[in-house]
């Protein structure tokens, strides 16, 4: 299966999105297609096809392949945008005046008044022709889009205003002819309106769209563009895209680091903060790993590119996030579904509408422009929006947090959560244990023994093997390991064993060295037992270092009425010291892998809403089994491909945060999609007419007008999180 985002051109709104989602999954070997409105994206899984095959079903859609997404741009808003909107508002104005200045007993403007009704009209129909090639983009979409039988927002707006200008110029051409008109039935001033609050809530929708991409777009942008490489004796600046692996470049003051790497010669502290979201530098020297994008404080350092393109971790946390955001939940499922079927929906009672009210009665003209308001009102944008926009800054959020969410129901599932489990070693301490104590009960000097045990540490993935470090190199055949228990290998053709004390069980071994095991515990260390064969050569102490703040982490999580639970598959006395230390009441401990995630099942089945955090291969099926599964960056790959979300900055805190967000986020999509819905519900039955002898009634100009507002209305609120975040 492969799969390919695609930057999409001519998307105006949700009806757009979700018919491009529908055609594209319809055709063969395609298996799975998500549109992004906000981002102007498509996320394409296929199969047997090729680039320019998908290509040619987007444009046999009515839309526009830009290429392969590399970055996210602004709307093409250009200052010539801003200076056609203020020229024509002028026009605007001018129509507005001279067609309605008599109801409100203002001076007309000689010579352009109802008592010159052929110059009136002809300066009205040559402004039409101008706004009519204005909005020439919104009438070719919606004519497209007619034709591809995917009516969107612009099929709307096309057929309103086409509907408005012919019938209006039909009554002009008799005006020319001789044929006295009553100025009150041309339309011409609604259609230039309808044109004019569009291209002006668009131009305004797309300045507040960009804000709400603010996050995601800086860490697209985080890369250099050129990278400077160092061949023998000479520096030459080269395109990011020339760097191969191995390269040497070169970084000094003030730079970013082009590609992933490893510090070959040089000295350097670097700004590691969009990662990491510490703003403190971090040091880095030969063998030193640095990251593409980090920047230089001072020195000079050279460094062989070790990930470059896709590969590279900034690639891998920006694919992260636009995955997200271009995943859909259950609530913007619900709203793409409802926003396909609102468009044909319209068409077909705005022309049921125009037919029973030339049955009953109505006058064909009164008719018409009920039918055209309600093509105008009833626009499926807001709807469309509600849900999206709120995704992206929430998305743009989280990653500034060191939160890469992995999908949109995760951010969704988020608010629910009232038990946070965490795994002790590597998570809630570093993992990066210290030999504390050794009790050496073999004939071998001390040495020797931690060097033995080193060289089969060296096999294990475990936190524990870093407490190790060999001494003298040895031979070691036929590894294995013991899963929640330890690891097994062969030297000198003798089986050395290290485990916990289940590996005692295991082995039918029994200790007489219960003080100095009890001593250890007391002292919170992990314990290690080597055994030859059937003999016990040694009992080793361990000890972590707990993470900054976790005390403060958990009495927060408590404080907001979520409870906390270690789960570990260390013995209870050390879990218990390391609990109490950081304020943990409800411990779990002794727990094998699988046992981890039947604790985490049973916490379910207790209706409760789990979010687990660990960071080893043990840890992997229980955070799949949780609510959220949260691995953190310095774990496991297993642990991170098993994931819901990955915690980039190591900064438990940050968790809270993806609680507290996803409930903001959630309030304010159930505000959208109020207002969408209400506006909706207020603004048909009015368009409609039927409501006129009631003093309720609407024109297409105003119904454009409340249309573009209701739109703006959604966006707008979908800001407040921006400004909640400052």
């Amino acid at each position: 299966m492969k799969k390919i985002v695609l930057s999409i051109g001519g998307m105006t709104c949700s009806a757009c999105s979700s018919g491009l989602e529908k055609y594209l999954t319809k055709k063969e070997g395609i298996k799975k297609a998500t549109v992004n409105l906000v981002l102007s994206i498509a996320s394409i899984e296929y199969e047997g096809l090729n680039k320019k095959e998908i290509e040619r079903f987007i444009k046999e859609a009515g839309f526009i392949s830009l290429g392969e997404f590399k970055k996210i741009e602004d709307k093409e808003i250009q200052s010539s945008d801003k200076t056609k909107l203020i020229l024509l508002g002028g026009l605007i104005i001018l129509l507005m005046y001279s067609s309605m200045h008599h109801l409100l007993f203002l001076p007309q403007i000689p010579y352009i008044n109802r008592n010159h009704p052929i110059l009136l009209s002809t300066m009205i129909f040559s402004i039409t022709l101008l706004f009519l090639i204005y909005g020439r983009d919104i009438l070719k979409s919606g004519i497209k889009n007619l034709i591809h039988r995917m009516p969107n927002m612009d099929t709307l707006v096309m057929l309103s205003v086409l509907t408005s200008f012919f019938y209006s110029l039909e009554g002009y051409l008799k005006l020319l002819n001789g044929t006295h008109i009553n100025l009150e039935n041309l339309y011409f001033e609604s259609t230039c309106m309808i044109l004019y609050f569009i291209k002006l809530g668009r131009f305004i929708e797309h300045k507040s769209q960009d804000k709400t991409k603010e996050a995601i777009k800086k860490l697209v942008q985080i890369t250099p563009q050129q990278a400077i490489l160092k061949l023998k004796n000479q520096e030459k600046n080269v395109p990011i895209d020339e760097v191969k692996i191995n390269d040497l470049l070169l970084a000094r003051a003030g730079d970013k680091i082009a590609v992933d790497g490893e510090v070959v010669k040089g000295k350097t502290y670097v700004d590691e903060s969009f990662i990491t979201g510490e703003s403190l530098p971090v040091l880095k020297k030969e063998k030193s790993p640095v990251i593409a994008g980090s920047i230089i404080y001072d020195g000079y350092i050279e460094y062989k590119a070790k990930k470059i393109g896709r590969d590279s971790t900034i690639s891998h946390i920006v694919e992260l996030v636009v995955e997200a955001t271009n995943s859909k939940n259950k609530i913007a499922k619900l709203a793409d579904k409802l926003s396909g079927y609102f468009v044909p929906t319209i068409l077909f009672l705005a022309l049921a509408l125009f037919l029973i009210q030339l049955l009953i009665g109505y006058p064909f003209e009164e008719a018409l422009i009920n039918m055209v308001t309600m093509l105008v009102v009833a626009c499926p944008c807001a709807l469309g929006l509600a849900v999206p926009l709120v995704v992206v800054v929430n998305n743009g959020h989280c990653a500034e947090k060191g939160l890469f969410v992995r999908n949109s129901e995760t951010l969704e599932k988020a608010k629910e959560i009232d038990t946070v489990v965490f795994d002790k070693t590597g998570t809630l301490t570093y993992g990066k244990l210290k030999r504390f104590k050794t009790f050496n009960y073999s004939n071998k000097t001390e040495e020797e023994l931690l060097n033995l045990v080193a060289n089969i540490e060296y096999y294990s993935n475990h936190p524990i093997a870093t407490a190790f470090k060999i001494t003298k190199k040895v031979e070691v055949k036929d590894i294995q390991t013991l899963t929640g228990i330890g690891i097994v290998g062969k030297i000198n053709q003798k089986k050395i064993y290290l485990g916990n004390e289940k590996l005692l069980k295991k082995l039918n071994l029994a200790s007489n060295e219960n003080k100095d095991y009890e001593f250890l515990v007391e002292k919170g260390c992990s314990i290690l037992y080597v055994v030859e064969e059937k003999q016990i050569l040694g009992l080793i102490g361990v000890r972590d270092v707990i993470r900054p703040h976790i005390k403060k982490t958990i009495q927060a999580f408590k404080e907001n009425k979520i409870e906390v639970i270690m789960l570990t598959g260390d013995n209870e006395k050390t879990a218990k010291q390391i609990a109490n230390e950081v304020g943990i009441t409800n411990v779990i401990a002794n727990v094998l892998p699988n046992e981890k995630s039947q604790q985490i099942d049973q916490l379910i089945k207790e209706g409760k809403k789990v979010l687990m955090v660990g960071d080893g291969i043990n840890d992997a099926p229980a955070l799949v089994k949780a609510t959220i599964g949260v691995s953190i960056s310095d774990g496991t790959d297993v642990a991170m491909d098993a994931s819901s979300v990955i915690l980039m900055n190591n900064n438990l805190s940050n968790l809270l945060d993806l609680i507290k967000i996803s409930k903001r986020s959630y309030k304010i999509i159930k505000q959208n999609l109020f207002w969408a819905f209400f506006y909706n519900l207020c603004m048909l039955p009015i368009a409609s007419g039927f409501f006129k002898k009631y003093g309720l009634m609407m024109t297409p100009m105003f119904g454009s007008l409340a249309m573009t507002l209701s739109s703006l209305t959604v966006v707008f609120n979908s800001l407040k999180l921006e400004r909640r975040k400052k």
